[in-house]
Parts: structure tokens; sequence; C-alpha cells
């Protein structure tokens, strides 16, 4: 899809915009003309080497946190979009201080949310991810909580400003996955440890995610959350490959599940169903009632899509062989390049 129409002359706000995702949606939408990319985040270190990265005038780089309402209300001026990707998503961080995570990615979100309608944003997405469905741990939990927020509030229609959502599955690559954690491993000539060689993760490109994100930006309606169709792999599968990618020779120890690990993720639960429809490449799940009615809430859905009954998992999903997998993992630029690395 061409969305240069869509964000030339546009001003865009990115949360958490220093983070893989950030780095990635920024790259794009400079090729789409925009007026002005708004950098929202906490870190000064990253945003001084990103503005160096990329030494372009159109971007604005903003330090503040989205626990402050009002230095996201400053930030928004001249706003049109909103990509609200900033949060707290380390699960063991999230386990061992709760409430900051609820402050980070509940009440963060809500004061995004918030402060875009005050400011007359057209449009805001959030971003979601697959913990959320049947959470378990608490950054699923705060993240789920984010999710109603964005419902709840697009149900009042104030002003104009249009709230949708995504969920992710795995993002290959992204800072704290499995595979450079993987190969960091690697690099310090250590065993790669796994929880269970049976546990199945969605496996999604970056770019994949950016076009996602777009995707919602442009066509998603009011209370709507929107899934890109993935194939999944076996963590075994992956770690296998991977030794096999850079001709590693140490093995795979196998340690156990953490708390607040699934076997298998989830993107579409199986109650969500009934209201999701299939838009090509994407799911889209319509909110359980558009409107401020109390007495729809309880309704009767009608499924007409092709997902099972059960929800879309990392389990009934397209399984990649292993030599998918391996092909999948060596069109990754970071792949290429520690595999250059290694060469040298």
């Amino acid at each position: 899809m061409n969305y240069k129409d869509k964000f030339k002359n546009k001003t865009i706000m990115v949360t958490g915009g220093t983070g893989s995702f950030g780095n990635a949606v920024v790259k794009k939408l400079l090729q789409y003309s925009p007026k002005k990319i708004v950098i929202f985040s906490r870190d000064e270190k990253k945003q001084f080497d990103m503005g160096n990265e990329y030494d372009n005038d159109k971007i604005r780089f903003v330090i503040g946190d989205i626990r402050d309402r009002n230095a996201i209300f400053q930030a928004m001026y001249g706003v049109d979009y909103v990509f609200h990707a900033a949060a707290l998503k380390q699960v063991p961080q999230c386990e061992f201080f709760p409430w900051e995570a609820i402050k980070t990615n509940s009440i963060g979100a809500n004061n995004v949310i918030d402060m875009a309608i005050l400011q007359k944003v057209k449009r805001v997405v959030i971003l979601s991810t697959d913990k959320a469905v049947y959470p378990i741990n608490v950054m699923g939990m705060t993240k789920a909580l984010m999710e109603r927020i964005m419902i709840a509030i697009s149900r009042e229609k104030r002003d104009k400003t249009v709230l949708c959502g995504t969920r992710y599955g795995n993002v290959m690559y992204t800072r704290g996955s499995v595979i450079p954690y993987f190969i960091e491993l690697m690099k310090a000539g250590k065993p790669l440890t796994i929880t269970n060689k049976k546990m199945t993760r969605f496996m999604m490109s970056l770019e994949q995610s950016v076009d996602l994100v777009l995707y919602a930006l442009t066509e998603g309606k009011n209370g709507e959350i929107y899934v890109r169709k993935s194939s999944a792999a076996t963590v075994g599968d992956l770690a296998q490959v991977l030794i096999e990618i850079f001709d590693y020779k140490k093995d795979i120890q196998e340690i156990g599940a953490r708390p607040g690990e699934k076997l298998h993720e989830t993107l579409i639960s199986s109650e969500e169903v009934v209201r999701t429809d299939d838009c090509g490449d994407y799911y889209k799940i319509r909110p359980e009632v558009p409107g401020m009615d109390f007495r729809q809430y309880y309704f009767k859905g009608k499924k007409n899509n092709t997902l099972l009954n059960e929800g879309y998992t990392s389990e009934n999903t397209k399984r990649l062989s292993k030599n998918e997998l391996k092909k999948l993992l060596l069109s990754l630029e970071e792949i290429k390049k520690e595999l250059k690395n290694l060469k040298k």
C-alpha cells in the first residue's frame, strides 16, 4: 500500500520512538515526505545517538515521560498522528515492579490518549502484544488494560480523534527479544539456554510490524484492534537453526519455563473470534460495542472468518519448517551483519 498521500506534510509523534520499532517507523515515514516527526522518550543518550544517525531536520526530539500529562500535551501541539509505542516490556522487571508497569503501560497510555484528544490529534494507534490475550504476567495484564482503556474512550467519541490498536507477536531481532539474546550467548561461548523446546512463538519481521501500524493508522476505525497474520516456530527449532547458521559448536540447554511464560501465545482469543474480520494480510477485531449503550454489551456475535473457534495462536497458525525458518533468518539484515563480522 502506498502511504505517501497519507503522510505527506503531516506531523507524526512516536512515543518511545528511540526503540527498535521507533527507529524502523521513522526510517519508513521519512520516505513519505512528512512535515515533522516528533520522537518523545526518556532516554537522552538514545535520542542523541538517533539524531546523529539520521541528521535530519524533520526529526524533533523531545525528552519526556508518558506519566507526565503536561509534557505530553506540550509535545503534541500541531501533531496529526500518534504512534504510541512507549512501554515497559520486559516481563521479569514488570513482575518485580508491577506498580511501575501500571503507571507506564496503563496510566501512561490513558495520558497519551487524553492529551491527543485535547490537542485534536486526528488518529492514535496504540501498540499492544500477544501477551495481552489471556494475560498471565504483569506486562500482559497492563497491556490488556491499555487496550480496554483505548476501547472505552473510543466509545465516548470525544471530538474527532480516531483511536485504534495493533497486537504483535514476537518481532524478530528487536531489543530484548530472543534472537539477539541467543547470538550474544554464542559470542560469549555459552550454550543456548531455552525454557522449553516445544514452546511456539509468532515470527514477524520489524518491517511487517511497521506495515501493520501504518495500515492501522490509515484504515483503522474507533476501538478496533489489528493483527498481522504471521507464521510461528518452536523455540527449539529457532535455537537449532541459529546454531546451524553460525556453525556454533556448543549445545542447547533446556532450563524449564519461567514464571509468566506460556507454552503458546495467542493473538486473537476464542471470545474475539465472533467479532473478527479477515482483511487479507490482517485480522480486524471489532470492539464488543461501538457506542455507550450498556444494554448492547452482551450480544451474540456472528463468525464470518476462517479462524478456528479456539482463536488465533502460535500453535494453530502456519508452522515454519527448519528450512523456512533458516531462509527467514538469513533474510534479516542483522543476521547478515553478524555473519559478515564473523568472517572478518
